[in-house]
Protein backbone atom coordinates (compact mmCIF):
# COMPACT_ATOMS: atom_id res chain seq x y z
CA UNK A 1 0.00 0.00 0.00
CA UNK A 2 1.30 3.56 -0.60
CA UNK A 3 0.43 6.36 1.47
CA UNK A 4 0.33 10.00 0.42
CA UNK A 5 2.20 12.91 1.50
CA UNK A 6 0.71 15.11 4.46
CA UNK A 7 0.82 18.38 2.54
CA UNK A 8 -1.78 16.33 -0.09
CA UNK A 9 -4.35 16.26 1.95
CA UNK A 10 -6.12 19.77 3.50
CA UNK A 11 -7.47 19.76 6.52
CA UNK A 12 -9.71 22.31 6.16
CA UNK A 13 -11.65 23.93 2.60
CA UNK A 14 -12.82 26.86 1.79
CA UNK A 15 -15.89 26.46 3.66
CA UNK A 16 -14.22 23.86 6.13
CA UNK A 17 -14.88 20.98 4.80
CA UNK A 18 -12.22 17.81 3.68
CA UNK A 19 -10.63 18.11 0.15
CA UNK A 20 -8.94 15.16 -1.21
CA UNK A 21 -5.67 15.20 -2.99
CA UNK A 22 -6.30 16.15 -6.77
CA UNK A 23 -4.35 13.11 -7.75
CA UNK A 24 -7.85 10.75 -6.74
CA UNK A 25 -9.88 13.87 -7.09
CA UNK A 26 -13.13 12.42 -9.35
CA UNK A 27 -11.90 12.85 -13.31
CA UNK A 28 -13.59 15.60 -15.35
CA UNK A 29 -14.46 15.28 -19.10
CA UNK A 30 -11.17 17.49 -19.84
CA UNK A 31 -9.08 14.76 -17.56
CA UNK A 32 -9.43 11.78 -20.59
CA UNK A 33 -8.23 13.98 -23.49
CA UNK A 34 -4.72 14.82 -21.75
CA UNK A 35 -1.58 12.47 -22.48
CA UNK A 36 -1.32 9.22 -20.78
CA UNK A 37 1.88 9.99 -18.28
CA UNK A 38 5.43 8.88 -19.32
CA UNK A 39 6.91 6.54 -16.65
CA UNK A 40 10.93 6.82 -16.79
CA UNK A 41 12.55 3.76 -16.38
CA UNK A 42 16.76 4.23 -16.30
CA UNK A 43 19.73 1.20 -17.13
CA UNK A 44 22.68 1.53 -16.03
CA UNK A 45 25.81 -0.62 -15.06
CA UNK A 46 26.72 -1.23 -11.33
CA UNK A 47 29.24 -1.11 -9.23
CA UNK A 48 28.75 -5.19 -9.12
CA UNK A 49 28.80 -5.50 -12.99
CA UNK A 50 25.40 -6.46 -13.14
CA UNK A 51 22.72 -4.02 -14.67
CA UNK A 52 20.84 -1.62 -12.14
CA UNK A 53 17.43 -0.42 -12.80
CA UNK A 54 16.25 2.29 -11.21
CA UNK A 55 12.51 5.00 -11.26
CA UNK A 56 11.14 6.83 -9.54
CA UNK A 57 9.40 6.36 -6.60
CA UNK A 58 6.27 8.77 -5.75
CA UNK A 59 5.33 7.16 -2.54
CA UNK A 60 2.20 8.48 -0.51
CA UNK A 61 1.96 8.52 2.53
CA UNK A 62 -0.56 9.35 5.34
CA UNK A 63 -0.43 12.18 7.93
CA UNK A 64 -0.14 10.86 11.85
CA UNK A 65 -1.48 13.75 13.53
CA UNK A 66 -4.41 15.72 12.51
CA UNK A 67 -5.70 18.71 14.76
CA UNK A 68 -8.44 17.83 17.20
CA UNK A 69 -8.80 14.45 15.02
CA UNK A 70 -6.18 11.45 14.01
CA UNK A 71 -7.40 9.03 11.27
CA UNK A 72 -6.33 7.05 8.41
CA UNK A 73 -7.56 7.22 5.29
CA UNK A 74 -6.55 4.65 2.77
CA UNK A 75 -6.24 6.59 -0.85
CA UNK A 76 -5.17 4.71 -4.16
CA UNK A 77 -3.77 7.20 -7.29
CA UNK A 78 -3.06 6.42 -10.38
CA UNK A 79 0.92 7.10 -9.77
CA UNK A 80 0.57 4.14 -7.21
CA UNK A 81 -1.13 1.92 -9.11
CA UNK A 82 1.22 2.38 -12.19
CA UNK A 83 4.10 1.95 -9.76
CA UNK A 84 2.50 -1.71 -8.66
CA UNK A 85 2.23 -2.61 -12.29
CA UNK A 86 6.07 -2.15 -12.99
CA UNK A 87 7.46 -3.11 -10.16
CA UNK A 88 5.20 -6.45 -10.94
CA UNK A 89 6.97 -6.54 -14.40
CA UNK A 90 10.35 -6.03 -12.79
CA UNK A 91 9.64 -9.24 -10.79
CA UNK A 92 9.16 -11.17 -13.57
CA UNK A 93 12.73 -10.52 -14.79
CA UNK A 94 15.19 -13.51 -13.98
CA UNK A 95 17.27 -13.42 -10.93
CA UNK A 96 15.69 -9.64 -10.31
CA UNK A 97 16.76 -8.37 -7.01
CA UNK A 98 15.99 -5.47 -5.15
CA UNK A 99 18.45 -3.24 -3.77
CA UNK A 100 17.05 -1.80 -0.37
CA UNK A 101 19.96 0.73 0.38
CA UNK A 102 20.51 1.97 -3.02
CA UNK A 103 16.73 1.71 -4.18
CA UNK A 104 16.78 -0.11 -7.14
CA UNK A 105 16.93 -3.33 -8.49
CA UNK A 106 19.90 -5.54 -10.35
CA UNK A 107 19.81 -7.69 -12.45
CA UNK A 108 22.51 -10.18 -14.36
CA UNK A 109 23.82 -8.97 -17.41
CA UNK A 110 22.44 -12.16 -18.96
CA UNK A 111 19.17 -10.61 -18.59
CA UNK A 112 18.94 -7.68 -19.79
CA UNK A 113 17.45 -8.80 -23.35
CA UNK A 114 14.50 -10.13 -21.25
CA UNK A 115 14.18 -7.82 -18.77
CA UNK A 116 13.73 -5.07 -22.15
CA UNK A 117 11.21 -7.33 -23.27
CA UNK A 118 9.40 -7.51 -20.56
CA UNK A 119 9.01 -3.74 -19.71
CA UNK A 120 8.47 -3.21 -23.40
CA UNK A 121 4.85 -5.79 -23.50
CA UNK A 122 4.25 -4.28 -20.12
CA UNK A 123 0.17 -3.35 -21.27
CA UNK A 124 -1.49 -0.16 -19.75
CA UNK A 125 1.96 1.83 -18.62
CA UNK A 126 3.60 4.23 -21.41
CA UNK A 127 7.01 3.32 -20.18
CA UNK A 128 10.16 5.85 -21.62
CA UNK A 129 13.87 3.69 -21.05
CA UNK A 130 17.08 5.23 -20.50
CA UNK A 131 18.83 2.56 -22.55
CA UNK A 132 22.30 1.78 -22.12
CA UNK A 133 24.85 3.75 -24.03
CA UNK A 134 25.57 1.54 -27.53
CA UNK A 135 28.96 0.65 -26.30
CA UNK A 136 28.25 -0.58 -23.22
CA UNK A 137 25.22 -2.87 -25.07
CA UNK A 138 27.54 -4.34 -27.31
CA UNK A 139 30.55 -5.24 -24.22
CA UNK A 140 27.92 -6.64 -22.72
CA UNK A 141 26.43 -8.85 -25.52
CA UNK A 142 29.73 -10.18 -26.55
CA UNK A 143 30.97 -10.88 -22.85
CA UNK A 144 27.67 -12.87 -22.35
CA UNK A 145 28.04 -14.51 -25.58
CA UNK A 146 31.39 -15.93 -24.64
CA UNK A 147 31.78 -19.62 -24.07
CA UNK A 148 31.72 -20.56 -20.72
CA UNK A 149 35.24 -22.97 -20.54
CA UNK A 150 34.93 -23.72 -17.09
CA UNK A 151 34.55 -27.18 -17.58
CA UNK A 152 38.35 -27.41 -18.69
CA UNK A 153 40.11 -26.42 -15.24
CA UNK A 154 40.24 -29.96 -14.40
CA UNK A 155 42.75 -29.75 -17.50
CA UNK A 156 45.24 -28.38 -15.16
CA UNK A 157 48.07 -30.71 -14.11
CA UNK A 158 47.49 -31.42 -10.32
CA UNK A 159 51.36 -30.20 -9.57
CA UNK A 160 50.44 -26.76 -10.84
CA UNK A 161 46.94 -26.44 -9.34
CA UNK A 162 47.89 -27.66 -5.86
CA UNK A 163 50.27 -24.31 -6.36
CA UNK A 164 47.51 -21.94 -6.74
CA UNK A 165 46.42 -20.38 -4.34
CA UNK A 166 42.25 -19.91 -3.57
CA UNK A 167 42.14 -16.40 -5.14
CA UNK A 168 44.50 -17.42 -7.85
CA UNK A 169 42.25 -20.28 -8.94
CA UNK A 170 38.94 -17.86 -8.70
CA UNK A 171 41.35 -15.70 -11.77
CA UNK A 172 41.75 -18.70 -13.82
CA UNK A 173 38.18 -19.20 -13.75
CA UNK A 174 37.11 -15.96 -14.30
CA UNK A 175 39.01 -15.71 -17.44
CA UNK A 176 37.74 -19.78 -18.58
CA UNK A 177 34.53 -18.32 -17.54
CA UNK A 178 34.45 -15.61 -20.21
CA UNK A 179 36.03 -18.11 -23.27
CA UNK A 180 39.55 -17.35 -22.43
CA UNK A 181 39.88 -13.87 -23.61
CA UNK A 182 40.04 -11.51 -20.20
CA UNK A 183 42.51 -9.16 -18.19
CA UNK A 184 44.18 -10.35 -14.98
CA UNK A 185 44.52 -6.91 -13.38
CA UNK A 186 46.31 -8.16 -9.99
CA UNK A 187 48.41 -5.80 -8.01
CA UNK A 188 52.22 -7.14 -8.14
CA UNK A 189 53.32 -9.85 -6.23
CA UNK A 190 50.34 -11.91 -6.72
CA UNK A 191 51.01 -14.62 -9.28
CA UNK A 192 49.93 -13.13 -12.47
CA UNK A 193 51.97 -15.36 -14.79
CA UNK A 194 51.01 -18.38 -12.89
CA UNK A 195 47.80 -17.70 -13.55
CA UNK A 196 48.12 -17.14 -17.67
CA UNK A 197 50.12 -20.44 -17.63
CA UNK A 198 47.58 -22.13 -15.58
CA UNK A 199 45.04 -20.81 -18.15
CA UNK A 200 47.07 -21.74 -21.48
CA UNK A 201 47.62 -25.10 -20.19
CA UNK A 202 43.33 -25.60 -19.83
CA UNK A 203 43.74 -24.96 -23.35
CA UNK A 204 46.37 -27.19 -24.70
CA UNK A 205 44.96 -27.89 -27.75
CA UNK A 206 45.68 -24.41 -28.94
CA UNK A 207 48.99 -23.95 -28.30
CA UNK A 208 51.69 -23.03 -29.29
CA UNK A 209 51.54 -19.74 -27.05
CA UNK A 210 52.54 -16.07 -27.77
CA UNK A 211 54.43 -14.28 -25.03
CA UNK A 212 54.68 -10.50 -25.77
CA UNK A 213 56.09 -9.26 -22.30
CA UNK A 214 58.51 -6.37 -21.21
CA UNK A 215 62.05 -7.05 -22.39
CA UNK A 216 62.82 -7.04 -18.37
CA UNK A 217 60.57 -9.71 -17.92
CA UNK A 218 61.71 -12.20 -20.53
CA UNK A 219 63.90 -14.25 -18.44
CA UNK A 220 61.36 -14.06 -15.88
CA UNK A 221 58.46 -15.84 -17.84
CA UNK A 222 61.25 -17.83 -19.50
CA UNK A 223 61.86 -19.44 -15.78
CA UNK A 224 58.34 -19.49 -14.85
CA UNK A 225 57.53 -21.82 -17.40
CA UNK A 226 61.15 -24.21 -17.34
CA UNK A 227 60.19 -24.34 -13.33
CA UNK A 228 56.80 -26.04 -14.41
CA UNK A 229 58.86 -29.02 -16.56
CA UNK A 230 61.23 -30.03 -13.62
CA UNK A 231 64.19 -27.89 -14.91
CA UNK A 232 64.27 -28.67 -18.49
CA UNK A 233 63.48 -27.63 -22.09
CA UNK A 234 61.19 -30.57 -22.69
CA UNK A 235 57.74 -28.47 -23.65
CA UNK A 236 60.07 -26.40 -26.15
CA UNK A 237 59.73 -22.88 -24.75
CA UNK A 238 61.67 -20.21 -26.91
CA UNK A 239 63.20 -16.79 -25.89
CA UNK A 240 63.16 -15.23 -28.82
CA UNK A 241 65.83 -12.60 -30.23
CA UNK A 242 66.25 -10.69 -32.75
CA UNK A 243 69.76 -9.38 -31.95
CA UNK A 244 70.81 -11.69 -34.55
CA UNK A 245 68.92 -11.15 -37.52
CA UNK A 246 66.26 -13.70 -38.36
CA UNK A 247 63.52 -15.04 -35.57
CA UNK A 248 61.60 -17.71 -35.63
CA UNK A 249 58.09 -18.46 -33.75
CA UNK A 250 58.35 -22.10 -33.91
CA UNK A 251 58.16 -23.07 -29.86
CA UNK A 252 55.22 -24.04 -28.15
CA UNK A 253 55.83 -21.16 -25.92
CA UNK A 254 57.41 -18.01 -27.85
CA UNK A 255 58.44 -15.21 -25.69
CA UNK A 256 58.62 -11.88 -27.31
CA UNK A 257 59.51 -8.33 -25.94
CA UNK A 258 57.78 -5.57 -27.07
CA UNK A 259 60.89 -3.97 -28.87
CA UNK A 260 60.96 -7.45 -31.05
CA UNK A 261 57.90 -6.84 -31.97
CA UNK A 262 58.47 -4.23 -34.79
CA UNK A 263 61.15 -6.38 -36.49
CA UNK A 264 58.93 -9.62 -36.29
CA UNK A 265 55.73 -7.66 -37.64
CA UNK A 266 55.63 -9.70 -40.73
CA UNK A 267 56.58 -12.66 -39.04
CA UNK A 268 53.40 -12.06 -36.42
CA UNK A 269 51.16 -11.03 -39.20
CA UNK A 270 52.07 -13.67 -41.18
CA UNK A 271 51.32 -16.45 -38.25
CA UNK A 272 48.34 -18.23 -36.74
CA UNK A 273 48.65 -15.88 -33.75
CA UNK A 274 46.99 -13.38 -35.16
CA UNK A 275 44.08 -15.35 -35.52
CA UNK A 276 44.38 -16.40 -31.98
CA UNK A 277 40.87 -17.85 -30.19
CA UNK A 278 42.52 -17.23 -26.82
CA UNK A 279 44.19 -14.00 -25.50
CA UNK A 280 45.07 -13.03 -21.73
CA UNK A 281 46.26 -9.16 -21.29
CA UNK A 282 48.58 -9.14 -17.65
CA UNK A 283 48.35 -6.04 -16.23
CA UNK A 284 49.07 -4.33 -12.51
CA UNK A 285 48.52 -0.97 -13.25
CA UNK A 286 45.18 -1.04 -15.45
CA UNK A 287 43.70 2.10 -14.19
CA UNK A 288 45.10 5.24 -16.21
CA UNK A 289 44.65 8.48 -15.78
CA UNK A 290 44.09 8.79 -19.63
CA UNK A 291 41.53 6.15 -20.67
CA UNK A 292 42.32 6.38 -24.37
CA UNK A 293 45.90 4.36 -23.64
CA UNK A 294 43.31 1.57 -22.59
CA UNK A 295 41.60 1.29 -25.74
CA UNK A 296 44.54 -1.32 -27.72
CA UNK A 297 44.38 -3.44 -24.80
CA UNK A 298 40.64 -3.58 -25.11
CA UNK A 299 40.41 -3.71 -28.94
CA UNK A 300 42.92 -6.67 -28.52
CA UNK A 301 39.90 -8.72 -26.26
CA UNK A 302 37.21 -7.42 -27.98
CA UNK A 303 38.00 -6.37 -31.33
CA UNK A 304 34.02 -6.46 -32.79
CA UNK A 305 33.10 -4.44 -30.14
CA UNK A 306 35.76 -1.34 -29.74
CA UNK A 307 36.24 -1.02 -33.36
CA UNK A 308 35.61 2.63 -33.38
CA UNK A 309 37.97 4.94 -31.50
CA UNK A 310 35.62 7.65 -32.01
CA UNK A 311 32.98 5.48 -29.74
CA UNK A 312 35.38 5.50 -26.69
CA UNK A 313 36.80 8.61 -27.35
CA UNK A 314 33.75 10.56 -27.10
CA UNK A 315 32.59 8.39 -24.28
CA UNK A 316 35.41 8.30 -21.76
CA UNK A 317 38.21 10.51 -22.93
CA UNK A 318 36.47 14.00 -23.17
CA UNK A 319 37.41 16.70 -21.19
CA UNK A 320 41.30 16.98 -21.97
CA UNK A 321 42.94 19.92 -22.08
CA UNK A 322 45.83 18.34 -23.94
CA UNK A 323 44.59 17.50 -27.46
CA UNK A 324 41.19 14.72 -28.44
CA UNK A 325 40.33 12.33 -26.37
CA UNK A 326 43.23 13.31 -23.78
CA UNK A 327 40.51 13.52 -20.89
CA UNK A 328 38.33 11.59 -18.29
CA UNK A 329 34.65 11.09 -18.49
CA UNK A 330 32.67 8.24 -16.93
CA UNK A 331 35.41 6.46 -15.69
CA UNK A 332 33.20 5.08 -13.01
CA UNK A 333 30.95 3.44 -15.96
CA UNK A 334 33.96 2.28 -17.81
CA UNK A 335 35.79 0.77 -14.46
CA UNK A 336 32.42 -1.17 -13.99
CA UNK A 337 31.94 -1.89 -17.84
CA UNK A 338 35.58 -3.66 -17.40
CA UNK A 339 34.81 -5.72 -14.63
CA UNK A 340 31.64 -6.66 -15.41
CA UNK A 341 33.10 -7.64 -19.17
CA UNK A 342 36.56 -8.72 -19.12
CA UNK A 343 39.07 -7.35 -15.91
CA UNK A 344 39.46 -8.81 -12.69
CA UNK A 345 41.56 -7.26 -10.00
CA UNK A 346 42.78 -8.27 -6.47
CA UNK A 347 44.64 -6.03 -3.90
CA UNK A 348 47.21 -7.78 -1.65
CA UNK A 349 45.23 -5.91 1.38
CA UNK A 350 42.05 -7.99 -0.19
CA UNK A 351 43.65 -11.41 -0.16
CA UNK A 352 46.43 -11.07 2.40
CA UNK A 353 45.22 -13.61 4.42
CA UNK A 354 45.24 -16.52 1.65
CA UNK A 355 49.39 -15.55 1.25
CA UNK A 356 52.41 -16.85 2.38
CA UNK A 357 53.59 -15.24 5.21
CA UNK A 358 56.91 -14.21 3.04
CA UNK A 359 57.94 -14.84 -0.26
CA UNK A 360 61.15 -14.77 -2.51
CA UNK A 361 61.13 -14.41 -6.40
CA UNK A 362 64.32 -14.57 -8.12
CA UNK A 363 64.38 -12.32 -11.37
CA UNK A 364 66.51 -12.96 -14.07
CA UNK A 365 67.68 -9.91 -16.58
CA UNK A 366 68.31 -9.67 -20.27
CA UNK A 367 72.09 -7.87 -20.60
CA UNK A 368 73.78 -6.87 -23.06
CA UNK A 369 76.49 -8.42 -24.46
CA UNK A 370 78.92 -5.28 -24.52
CA UNK A 371 78.34 -4.82 -20.89
CA UNK A 372 79.37 -8.66 -19.97
CA UNK A 373 82.38 -8.15 -22.76
CA UNK A 374 84.42 -7.45 -19.66
CA UNK A 375 82.82 -9.64 -16.97
CA UNK A 376 83.50 -12.56 -19.36
CA UNK A 377 87.04 -11.74 -19.81
CA UNK A 378 87.38 -10.97 -15.90
CA UNK A 379 86.06 -14.42 -15.25
CA UNK A 380 88.53 -16.33 -17.78
CA UNK A 381 91.48 -14.50 -16.22
CA UNK A 382 90.35 -15.62 -12.53
CA UNK A 383 89.90 -19.40 -13.89
CA UNK A 384 93.18 -18.90 -14.85
CA UNK A 385 95.03 -17.89 -11.68
CA UNK A 386 93.03 -20.47 -9.76
CA UNK A 387 94.29 -23.43 -12.19
CA UNK A 388 98.00 -21.49 -11.28
CA UNK A 389 96.68 -21.48 -7.41
CA UNK A 390 96.27 -25.21 -7.85
CA UNK A 391 99.98 -26.03 -9.82
CA UNK A 392 101.79 -23.88 -7.45
CA UNK A 393 104.39 -25.00 -4.95
CA UNK A 394 105.38 -22.48 -3.31
CA UNK A 395 103.63 -20.96 -0.45
CA UNK A 396 104.62 -17.73 -1.00
CA UNK A 397 103.32 -17.56 -4.82
CA UNK A 398 100.11 -18.98 -3.43
CA UNK A 399 99.31 -16.45 -1.58
CA UNK A 400 100.00 -13.97 -3.78
CA UNK A 401 98.00 -15.42 -6.09
CA UNK A 402 95.29 -15.51 -4.11
CA UNK A 403 95.78 -11.86 -3.28
CA UNK A 404 94.98 -11.36 -7.19
CA UNK A 405 91.96 -13.79 -6.87
CA UNK A 406 90.30 -12.04 -4.57
CA UNK A 407 90.77 -8.62 -6.05
CA UNK A 408 89.54 -10.45 -9.47
CA UNK A 409 86.21 -11.17 -7.45
CA UNK A 410 85.98 -7.75 -6.41
CA UNK A 411 86.33 -6.56 -9.34
CA UNK A 412 83.90 -9.15 -11.32
CA UNK A 413 81.81 -8.35 -8.25
CA UNK A 414 81.44 -4.36 -8.68
CA UNK A 415 81.80 -4.52 -12.73
CA UNK A 416 78.56 -6.90 -12.97
CA UNK A 417 76.64 -4.35 -10.73
CA UNK A 418 77.47 -1.63 -12.78
CA UNK A 419 76.52 -3.54 -15.53
CA UNK A 420 73.05 -4.54 -14.03
CA UNK A 421 72.26 -1.04 -13.55
CA UNK A 422 70.21 -0.13 -16.84
CA UNK A 423 68.55 -3.99 -16.60
CA UNK A 424 67.44 -3.29 -13.02
CA UNK A 425 66.14 0.24 -13.84
CA UNK A 426 64.03 -1.40 -16.71
CA UNK A 427 62.49 -3.87 -14.11
CA UNK A 428 61.66 -1.16 -11.74
CA UNK A 429 59.76 0.71 -14.37
CA UNK A 430 57.79 -2.85 -14.53
CA UNK A 431 57.04 -2.12 -10.70
CA UNK A 432 56.52 1.02 -9.43
CA UNK A 433 53.16 2.15 -11.29
CA UNK A 434 54.34 5.57 -12.46
CA UNK A 435 57.69 6.29 -13.94
CA UNK A 436 58.80 9.43 -11.77
CA UNK A 437 58.02 9.26 -8.11
CA UNK A 438 59.12 10.47 -5.11
CA UNK A 439 61.96 8.29 -3.67
CA UNK A 440 64.56 9.18 -0.75
CA UNK A 441 67.89 7.58 -0.57
CA UNK A 442 69.51 6.50 2.59
CA UNK A 443 73.77 4.74 2.16
CA UNK A 444 76.70 5.09 4.10
CA UNK A 445 76.77 8.89 3.48
CA UNK A 446 73.98 9.94 4.86
CA UNK A 447 74.16 12.03 8.12
CA UNK A 448 72.36 10.59 10.89
CA UNK A 449 70.53 13.38 11.82
CA UNK A 450 68.95 13.22 8.55
CA UNK A 451 68.41 9.12 8.54
CA UNK A 452 64.66 9.88 10.82
CA UNK A 453 63.52 12.37 8.98
CA UNK A 454 63.78 10.90 5.34
CA UNK A 455 62.21 7.41 7.03
CA UNK A 456 59.32 9.59 8.43
CA UNK A 457 59.16 11.27 5.14
CA UNK A 458 58.89 7.70 3.50
CA UNK A 459 56.63 6.30 5.86
CA UNK A 460 53.89 9.19 5.89
CA UNK A 461 54.65 10.94 2.52
CA UNK A 462 52.20 8.89 0.09
CA UNK A 463 54.15 10.90 -2.71
CA UNK A 464 56.87 8.89 -1.88
CA UNK A 465 56.84 5.39 -3.33
CA UNK A 466 60.41 4.20 -3.23
CA UNK A 467 63.47 4.23 -0.67
CA UNK A 468 66.88 3.13 -2.47
CA UNK A 469 68.90 2.22 0.48
CA UNK A 470 72.53 0.45 1.14
CA UNK A 471 72.45 -2.48 2.30
CA UNK A 472 74.13 -1.79 5.64
CA UNK A 473 72.22 1.54 6.17
CA UNK A 474 68.72 -0.59 5.43
CA UNK A 475 69.66 -3.20 7.66
CA UNK A 476 70.05 -1.22 10.80
CA UNK A 477 67.77 0.96 13.02
CA UNK A 478 65.22 2.01 10.47
CA UNK A 479 60.94 1.27 10.83
CA UNK A 480 59.86 1.36 7.21
CA UNK A 481 56.90 -1.09 7.38
CA UNK A 482 54.93 1.30 4.70
CA UNK A 483 56.68 -1.10 2.02
CA UNK A 484 55.56 -4.48 0.79
CA UNK A 485 58.54 -4.99 -1.31
CA UNK A 486 61.93 -5.43 -1.15
CA UNK A 487 64.36 -5.65 -4.13
CA UNK A 488 68.29 -6.76 -4.11
CA UNK A 489 69.61 -5.56 -7.11
CA UNK A 490 72.75 -6.75 -5.81
CA UNK A 491 73.76 -9.43 -2.52
CA UNK A 492 75.97 -9.33 0.00
CA UNK A 493 78.66 -11.67 0.94
CA UNK A 494 76.49 -12.68 3.86
CA UNK A 495 73.20 -14.29 3.84
CA UNK A 496 72.18 -12.83 6.92
CA UNK A 497 73.09 -9.10 5.61
CA UNK A 498 69.91 -9.99 3.09
CA UNK A 499 67.72 -11.31 6.23
CA UNK A 500 68.37 -8.38 8.37
CA UNK A 501 67.83 -5.36 5.61
CA UNK A 502 64.15 -7.52 4.39
CA UNK A 503 63.51 -7.52 8.13
CA UNK A 504 63.08 -3.41 7.70
CA UNK A 505 60.04 -3.65 5.92
CA UNK A 506 58.15 -5.62 8.74
CA UNK A 507 54.80 -5.07 9.92
CA UNK A 508 54.48 -3.93 13.55
CA UNK A 509 52.01 -6.74 15.19
CA UNK A 510 53.78 -9.82 13.75
CA UNK A 511 54.97 -12.41 15.75
CA UNK A 512 57.98 -14.73 15.68
CA UNK A 513 56.57 -18.91 15.77
CA UNK A 514 59.55 -20.43 17.25
CA UNK A 515 57.96 -24.40 16.68
CA UNK A 516 57.81 -23.99 13.03
CA UNK A 517 60.84 -21.69 12.81
CA UNK A 518 58.31 -19.16 10.34
CA UNK A 519 56.80 -15.92 10.84
CA UNK A 520 53.19 -15.77 11.53
CA UNK A 521 50.82 -12.51 11.59
CA UNK A 522 49.24 -12.36 14.80
CA UNK A 523 45.40 -12.97 13.90
CA UNK A 524 44.12 -10.69 16.95
CA UNK A 525 45.81 -7.20 15.02
CA UNK A 526 44.66 -5.58 11.90
CA UNK A 527 46.21 -6.05 8.68
CA UNK A 528 48.03 -3.09 7.16
CA UNK A 529 47.43 -2.33 3.33
CA UNK A 530 50.92 -2.20 1.56
CA UNK A 531 51.13 0.42 -0.72
CA UNK A 532 54.96 1.24 -1.59
CA UNK A 533 57.70 -0.70 -2.67
CA UNK A 534 61.40 -0.38 -1.43
CA UNK A 535 64.64 -0.85 -3.21
CA UNK A 536 67.39 -1.95 -1.50
CA UNK A 537 71.01 -2.07 -3.23
CA UNK A 538 74.63 -2.03 -3.03
CA UNK A 539 76.57 -4.61 -1.12
CA UNK A 540 77.88 -3.09 2.33
CA UNK A 541 76.63 -5.60 5.52
CA UNK A 542 74.95 -4.84 8.23
CA UNK A 543 74.84 -5.22 11.78
CA UNK A 544 72.16 -8.11 13.38
CA UNK A 545 69.32 -7.22 14.90
CA UNK A 546 67.34 -9.66 17.26
CA UNK A 547 63.52 -10.83 16.36
CA UNK A 548 61.76 -9.05 13.37
CA UNK A 549 58.05 -9.14 12.17
CA UNK A 550 57.89 -10.40 8.50
CA UNK A 551 55.52 -8.23 5.86
CA UNK A 552 54.80 -9.39 2.50
CA UNK A 553 57.81 -8.39 0.25
CA UNK A 554 59.57 -10.12 -3.12
CA UNK A 555 63.22 -10.39 -2.58
CA UNK A 556 64.46 -10.50 -6.45
CA UNK A 557 68.20 -11.57 -6.44
CA UNK A 558 70.53 -11.41 -9.94
CA UNK A 559 74.03 -11.04 -10.89
CA UNK A 560 74.97 -11.81 -14.75
CA UNK A 561 77.34 -14.47 -14.35
CA UNK A 562 77.44 -17.35 -12.11
CA UNK A 563 73.69 -16.31 -10.26
CA UNK A 564 73.41 -17.75 -6.74
CA UNK A 565 70.27 -17.69 -5.43
CA UNK A 566 69.57 -16.14 -1.57
CA UNK A 567 68.08 -19.53 -0.78
CA UNK A 568 71.22 -21.28 -2.04
CA UNK A 569 73.13 -19.19 0.62
CA UNK A 570 70.37 -20.17 2.60
CA UNK A 571 70.98 -23.56 2.38
CA UNK A 572 74.77 -23.46 2.29
CA UNK A 573 74.86 -21.91 5.44
CA UNK A 574 72.54 -24.06 7.21
CA UNK A 575 69.44 -21.57 7.73
CA UNK A 576 66.28 -23.24 7.46
CA UNK A 577 64.84 -22.35 4.32
CA UNK A 578 60.62 -21.29 4.51
CA UNK A 579 60.32 -20.11 0.58
CA UNK A 580 59.82 -23.23 -1.47
CA UNK A 581 56.63 -22.76 -3.62
CA UNK A 582 54.68 -24.53 -1.55
CA UNK A 583 55.48 -23.42 2.38
CA UNK A 584 54.21 -24.70 5.09
CA UNK A 585 53.46 -21.80 6.68
CA UNK A 586 50.88 -20.73 9.05
CA UNK A 587 48.47 -17.96 7.73
CA UNK A 588 46.54 -14.97 9.36
CA UNK A 589 42.86 -15.77 9.76
CA UNK A 590 40.14 -13.67 10.42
Amino acid sequence: MHLCQSSDIQADGPSGSRVLPSSVAPKTADDSSKEEPKHSVKFFLHASGNIAIRFPYNQVCWPLFVPVICFILKVVSDTAIAHKVLINAVKKIPKATWNAKERLWIIPLSSLSTAEDILRETPGLKIEVENLDPLVRRAITAATAAPDLQDRYDNIPSYIETKLLPFQREGVRFVLQRGGRALIADEMGLGKTLQAIAVALCVREAWPVLVLTPSSLRLHWASVLLSQCSGSNRGGFSVVSTAKGTARLDGLFNIVSYDSVPKLQGTLMASEFKKAQYAILLSGTPALSRPIELFKQLESLYPSVYKNVHDYGNRYCRGGVFGLYQGSSNHEELHNLMKATLMIRRLKKDVLYELPVKRRQQVFLDLAEKDLRQIKALFLELGVVKDRIKASSSKDEQESLKFTQKGLINKIYTDSAEAKIPAVKEYLGTVIEKKKVGCIRIDGGTPAASRQSLVTEFQENEAIKAAVLSIKAGGVGLTLTAASTVIFAELSWTPGDLIQAEDRAHRIGQVLDGQENTMEVSSNLPRSSPAKQKILSSHRSPSSSPQKQKTLHSSPTCSPMKQKTLDGYLKRCGTPDTTDAEPSLKHPRN
